[in-house]
């Protein structure tokens, strides 16, 4: 495995039919080239992915949406005009030029522009899409440093792109265009009222429903320690009679009693434990912490985000 700045070598390798991790703004994707069905393949066998769980193709500018596209909306252009580079993926029907292996054999596909310098270059480089999910073994917390894809992949990875950490830090935000009304299947970076209103139009909310997209799944994103959710009220009964090294996800203040390890954001805002929960989470895993408590932030936007991958990770806790 080598590690890298240079995004022209790590086009190379992809279009070779290696296997690059990558930076985004949300977070670190495993990518190989979206036209090489058997490079997309090793995608799958790293990560133990199941087959059927679609990929994301990112592409460098929306002058590429025709390639993977059989058919662009206008409420496609105007979300590529208005929010790429960014953490937004679209759905939409798929041409000829997009493997199954990268559908799962759905007839649609997912495309978005990453909003990552390295990134960008590297696919402008590469003239073509990459076909990546995050950069981690299936289910687990998503790599939000080059440092985390090297410890979960090691040497199944040809080569990491360092583009340092995520600016983000959760993945992009996944809207379905092939129906007649929008609909938000998975929640992100991009905020959903956003959409709406470039739009003009109410946008539905599926991200409840059946796994049709990345990041859908009752259980996702969790850490190896088991994670149960609490409120601020709920905090003192929850740790009442727990073992020894318990950690606490929260934002400050939190009154914790003694042996209790605290995991906080550096920025305590919403956005903040946005940006460090996936590090948080793998924190606590290096410190060979079990359980983990975490409180999550109140209201909408990006703290509904975080909430969201909460409750995903948690539900592999109690499965």
């Amino acid at each position: 495995m080598t590690l890298t700045t240079d995004p022209a070598l790590a086009a190379d390798r992809l279009a070779s039919g290696g296997l690059v991790a990558f930076p985004t703004e949300t977070v670190y994707g495993l990518g190989a080239h979206a036209e090489i069905p058997g490079a997309v393949s090793r995608i799958y066998a790293v990560k133990g992915r199941p087959r059927e769980h679609p990929v994301i193709v990112h592409i460098p500018t929306a002058d590429l949406l025709s390639r993977y596209a059989a058919v662009v909306t206008d409420d496609a252009r105007r979300l590529a005009d208005a929010c790429w580079p960014g953490p937004l993926t679209m759905i939409l029907p798929r041409t000829g030029n997009v493997p199954d292996a990268v559908t799962g054999g759905r007839d649609t596909v997912g495309l978005r522009v990453p909003d990552h310098p390295l990134a960008l270059r590297m696919l402008e480089h590469l003239d073509a899409g990459v076909a990546a999910p995050s950069a981690n073994p299936f289910g687990r917390t998503s790599p939000t440093e080059a440092r985390h894809v090297v410890a979960d992949l090691g040497d199944a990875v040809d080569l990491v792109l360092d583009g340092g950490p995520c600016r983000v830090g959760l993945e992009s935000t996944i809207v379905d265009l092939t129906g007649p009304t929008p609909t938000v299947l998975r929640l992100g970076g991009l905020d959903t009222d956003v959409i709406a209103d470039i739009l003009g139009r109410e946008v539905a909310d599926a991200t409840g429903g059946p796994s049709r997209a990345p990041g859908m799944m009752a259980s996702h994103y969790a850490p190896v320690a088991r994670l149960r959710i609490a409120t601020v009220d709920e905090l003192q009964a929850a740790l009442a009679g727990a073992p020894a090294g318990t950690a606490v996800l929260g934002l400050p203040p939190l009154d914790l009693p003694d042996g209790v390890v605290r995991l906080e954001p550096g920025v305590h805002t919403p956005a903040g434990y946005a940006h460090d929960l996936y590090a948080l989470l793998r924190a606590a895993d290096a410190q060979q912490v079990e359980h983990i408590v975490a409180v999550p932030p109140s209201g909408g936007g990006i703290a509904a985000v975080v909430r969201d991958r909460l409750s995903r990770a948690a539900a592999d806790s109690t499965a």
